[in-house]
């Protein structure tokens, strides 16, 4: 059975992180919002507040994991912030360790954050697939793993890209995997949370080629037409078949990408009875021609 999640993730290519330890004393504060770059944050020890945009403010603690696929407008700081709205900066210690507020004295916080890239030029599409914002209390693994990606991040070992990548890949699934519940803002974690749309979202990951309709699909999640709509309109946040059309169009850029197929061959891949078919939805929905896309696109490394 195909599994949606380790899809996405594997097709949004995580890679180029830069990862940091940070340590904090007395009121600070630092706003970020580079859109498209996913942010990590684990606190070592401590705690600290978060404060995102369509969230309230909340007390990380030790232990806790955040997770922003793509940073928006969002502040992390002391647990009383700076009178003033000044934002405050890093200073970087010999050690490789930077220092927020108060230079002197045992720290009130330390964490490890983090930031990468996606490679994918399907990454806007992939990404509004999931949360806006994870939080993670008491998952151990999630420490360990964003420790690795530091270790390796730092490091100029044979096969580090790899690695990363792997790394990346494993971070994002863990952390994405551990918030997969029905109160998760809309998208594919919510919708997979969902025994019902489950089941159709696996189908159409597993086999896009297949014609599917609104009804067949609702007869899969054991759904009248209607009641299947609404509801996975409501949990992921798209229609069922812009979001099959969005996926067979994730699918084709990447073969496309590969040079590996034709055109005619990737349309078949993706469901497609025939090549000037595939050509026309595809235009439509990327802007260029399958042959002109594949030219100019950049193939993908392994």
């Amino acid at each position: 059975m195909a599994d949606p999640l380790a899809e996405v993730v594997t097709l949004l290519q995580p890679g180029a992180p830069y990862s940091k330890l940070v340590s904090a004393r007395g009121p600070w504060r630092v706003r970020r919002s580079e859109a498209g770059q996913l942010f990590y944050c684990v606190i070592l020890d401590g705690a600290c507040r978060l404060a995102a945009a369509g969230h309230g403010p909340m007390q990380l603690q030790k232990g806790d994991f955040v997770l922003v696929p793509s940073a928006y407008d969002f502040s992390v700081s002391s647990l009383e912030p700076p009178a003033d709205d000044v934002d405050t900066s890093p200073i970087a210690l010999p050690d490789g360790e930077f220092r927020q507020g108060l230079q002197g004295g045992q720290p009130d916080v330390r964490m490890l954050i983090g930031y990468c890239t996606f490679g994918s030029p399907d990454a806007t599409l992939l990404i509004s697939l999931l949360p806006r914002l994870v939080h993670v209390r008491g998952q151990q693994r999630l420490g360990t793993l964003v420790q690795l990606v530091g270790d390796e991040s730092r490091e100029r070992r044979p096969a580090r890209e790899v690695i990363l990548a792997r790394l990346l890949e494993v971070l994002l699934i863990e952390a994405l995997r551990s918030t997969a519940e029905p109160g998760a803002s809309p998208g594919l974690l919510r919708g997979l949370a969902d025994e019902r749309l489950a089941a159709a979202i696996r189908l159409m990951h597993e086999s896009p080629t297949k014609a599917w309709t609104v009804a067949q699909l609702a007869k899969e999640a054991a759904l009248s037409r209607s009641t299947f709509f609404e509801r996975f309109s409501r949990a992921v946040g798209v229609a069922p078949m812009e979001y099959l059309l969005g996926w067979r169009m994730a699918l084709a850029k990447d073969l496309l990408r590969r040079k590996e197929v034709t055109v005619a061959e990737v349309a078949g891949k993706v469901g497609y009875s025939s090549a000037s078919t595939f050509s026309v939805a595809f235009t439509r929905h990327v802007g260029l021609p399958p042959a002109h896309y594949a030219r100019q696109a950049e193939p993908r490394h392994p």
